[in-house]
């Protein structure tokens, strides 16, 4: 027997998906979280029982392997989602909110056997939830990706077709029907806390936030904008992201920029066609000038560079949702120190994603849903209705006329 057949093997960090994995009979097997007590425990308990049979992996108890726990289970479904919920080769945001949802299935059931989890273990997570002070939206929405991974379990042949119709038989919470917090209704920004911002934040983000508040683009879209995907050949420009929410459906994402928002993003278009429009690093760079300009005092020779040769975070070339959102709550608050050093009314917190909101709520009062649904890219008028705020002052003039 060579020495490579009698390396014992390790416990290793999975980086892309933070788990840790160990390799056993030539398959991969996740153990959970990377450094966790539970996945060192894990991996104690695979490597000992392949070492005490005969260095291979123990056959299933049954030949369709329903006798695998809730945590084996859910192991197998992350490993699953962490090669299934990729675009353009890279994860999405998906396997990282499975991992959330989970955490209390594995609490409460984790070593429970996955064909005895039933509805009423179903209610007892949900239960948990609640407890969590999770609001109904968001409780429904985790309930459903537990309920997911049963039903791929089914089709993978590791629990009975039966499991999967009684957990779908578990309804969902009813607004007004079950004592759990509701959610507060994102509503548009008021345009004043928007404007308030605008001395605190570099010109590319101020350029973004117009540009949304405009067009009704989302954070992703605005932050991806590139020349090569702006056709400028009629009065109105049509910008087509390279990638969006809904392209794994097969639909098309335009989204319509007129003379305005042409003027906004004129200054920013560029020579490379493929470079992104709106660069952290430029965004930095004018900062640090625009300090360098209001500073009272002399610079010191030794002052004058005080970069780092090789810092740990470097500004990228081009903004994420993430950093999207740091920065406009960077400016926020920048805002909101400047309001109280003057006494003036101080604005309250927003997020960018607020702004498309705005968008929708205008575009319905002046142009109809029907509009307003075919510029924000839905399939569905009853989700414009969730963005647009309701015209109030037309229902009120409306009720005057009829009495």
């Amino acid at each position: 027997m060579s020495a490579t057949t009698l390396r014992t093997p390790s416990y290793r960090h999975h980086k892309p998906s933070g788990q840790a994995v160990v390799t056993l009979d030539g398959r991969d097997i996740y153990l959970g979280r990377y450094g966790t007590p539970q996945s060192r425990a894990e991996f104690d308990r695979l490597l000992a029982e392949w070492l005490s049979n005969g260095r291979r992996l123990p056959a299933p108890a049954s030949a369709n392997g329903t006798d695998l726990s809730v945590n084996e289970l859910s192991l197998a479904y992350l490993a699953f989602a962490d090669g299934y919920y990729t675009k353009r080769g890279k994860p999405t945001s998906e396997p990282g909110s499975i991992r959330q949802t989970i955490k209390p299935l594995r609490q409460l059931y984790g070593h429970t056997l996955a064909r005895e989890f039933g509805p009423l273990q179903l209610k007892a997570v949900r239960q948990a939830m609640i407890d969590a002070g999770l609001c109904r939206n968001e409780v429904n929405k985790r309930t459903g990706r537990i309920v997911r991974l049963f039903k791929w379990a089914v089709g993978e042949g590791i629990v009975p077709p039966s499991l999967h119709h009684g957990l779908v038989a578990v309804s969902g919470l009813r607004r007004g029907r079950a004592d759990v917090r509701e959610s507060e209704p994102v509503k548009p920004v008021p345009d004043a806390f928007v404007e308030a911002i605008r001395p605190h934040v570099p010109p590319q983000l101020w350029a973004m936030v117009e540009l949304m508040r405009l067009s009704g683009m989302r954070p992703q879209e605005v932050c991806l904008m590139r020349t090569i995907d702006i056709d400028r050949s009629g009065r109105v420009w049509i910008y087509t992201p390279e990638t969006h929410k809904t392209e794994h459906h097969g639909r098309e994402r335009r989204i319509y920029l007129g003379p305005t928002a042409q003027e906004i993003l004129r200054p920013w278009l560029r020579m490379e066609l493929t470079a992104y429009l709106f660069s952290p690093r430029e965004a930095m760079q004018h900062r640090l000038a625009e300090r360098r300009r209001n500073r009272k005092s002399k610079v010191q020779p030794s002052q004058k560079d005080r970069s780092k040769a090789n810092p740990k975070r470097k500004p990228g070339e081009r903004y994420d949702t993430r950093s999207f959102y740091h920065a406009v709550a960077y400016g926020i608050r920048k805002a909101q120190d400047a309001a109280k050093k003057t006494g003036e009314r101080p604005i309250a917190d927003w997020h960018p994603n607020q702004l498309r909101h705005n968008a929708a709520t205008r575009l319905r009062r002046e142009f109809g849903l029907d509009v307003a649904r075919a510029v924000l890219g839905h399939s569905s008028p009853v989700v414009t209705e969730v963005y647009a705020e309701l015209d109030g002052a037309k229902a009120a003039e409306a009720m005057e006329r009829v009495g």
